[in-house]
C-alpha cells in the first residue's frame, strides 16, 4: 500500500512515540479506546494492554482488512480485545459503534489532520461515553483546540471544543515519527469531558459562534447583526445577555456564548 494524500496518511511508526501516547492518555483498564485511523495498527498495538478494549474506525478497506491479521502476528494473546470498523469517522454513529461491543469511553487517535477538528467534535456530539481522551493533530491546530478567550489563535474551533471538554496542549511530536514524513509540525491535544451549558440547544450556540467570528474584526453589535436581525436587535440580545455591545468575539468564553443564545430565544 501507499499512503494517500486525500485521507491525510501519515502513518507514526516510532515505538517510542506511540507508548508516551499511551502513557499521555492515562487510560484505564476498564477504558474502551476509539482509535481513528489506526493506519499500518502502531498506536493499536501499543493501545490494546492498556485496556478493555480498542474499537478502530478505519475508512481505507486495504487496512482495515489488514488490522486484525496485523494484531494477530504481533499481539496473538490480545487479540480479541480489538474490533476494526470500516468507516468514515466524520459519519459514523453511535449506532454502528454500538454493534461493536460497550460504548467507548476514551478517544486516543493519530487523526488525519485536514478532517482533525470536524472529526473531534463530530465524535463528542455522537458519543456522550467519551470522558476523556488525547488526539495527535497539526501543532496550529492544537494550539487553536486548546487556546482560550483573549489568545490571538482562539477562534470557532476553540469555541466550539470547549463546549464539550476542557482542552489542553499535551505535547509536541516530531517530524521523523512518521511515514512519509510531513511538511507541518504535530502535538498531542488532552481532553477532559465536563457538563455543557445548562438550558441552551448546542446548534443555537454554535450559530452565535459561527456569526461572531464570520467577522472577527467587528464589534458583536455588527458581526451578530445579520443573525439577530438588525444592528439594533443584537444590541438589545446582548445587553440581556450581560455582555457589552463593543466586545470582540474573541473576547468570549463558552458561556458567554450561551448566555447570548439564550437571551435571543423567544
Amino acid at each position: 500500500m501507499r499512503p494517500t494524500k486525500k485521507l491525510g496518511q501519515n502513518f507514526v511508526h516510532d515505538p517510542n512515540t506511540v507508548r508516551r501516547i499511551v502513557a499521555s492518555a492515562g487510560l484505564a483498564e476498564s477504558d474502551v479506546v476509539l482509535e481513528v485511523g489506526p493506519g499500518l495498527g502502531s498506536l493499536t498495538l501499543a493501545l490494546l494492554p492498556a485496556c478493555r478494549a480498542v474499537v478502530a474506525v478505519e475508512i481505507d478497506p486495504v487496512l482495515a482488512a489488514r488490522l486484525p491479521r496485523t494484531v494477530g502476528e504481533r499481539a496473538p494473546g490480545l487479540a480479541d480485545r480489538l474490533t476494526v470498523v470500516g468507516a468514515d469517522a466524520m459519519r459514523i454513529s453511535a449506532e454502528q459503534l454500538r454493534v461493536a461491543g460497550p460504548p467507548p469511553t476514551a478517544l486516543v487517535a493519530n487523526l488525519p489532520y485536514n478532517v482533525a477538528v470536524p472529526v473531534v467534535l463530530h465524535l463528542l456530539a455522537e458519543l456522550p461515553s467519551l470522558a476523556h481522551g488525547l488526539v495527535m493533530v497539526q501543532a496550529e491546530v492544537a494550539d487553536r483546540m486548546a487556546a482560550g478567550p483573549g489568545n490571538k489563535v482562539y477562534g470557532v474551533p476553540s469555541v466550539k471544543a470547549a463546549w464539550f471538554a476542557e482542552m489542553r496542549r499535551a505535547g509536541t511530536v516530531p517530524r521523523s515519527v512518521f511515514w512519509p514524513v510531513p511538511n507541518v509540525d504535530s502535538a498531542l491535544v488532552a481532553f477532559t469531558r465536563r457538563p455543557a451549558p445548562a438550558d441552551v440547544d448546542r446548534g443555537a450556540v454554535f450559530a452565535v459562534v459561527d456569526a461572531a467570528f464570520a467577522q472577527r474584526r467587528k464589534t458583536l453589535r455588527a458581526a451578530l447583526a445579520g443573525w439577530a436581525g438588525s444592528p439594533a436587535e443584537a444590541e438589545r440580545v446582548l445587553a440581556a445577555a450581560g455582555v457589552p455591545a463593543t466586545a470582540r468575539g474573541e473576547q468570549l468564553s463558552v458561556a458567554d456564548f450561551a448566555r447570548i443564545a439564550q437571551a435571543a430565544t423567544p
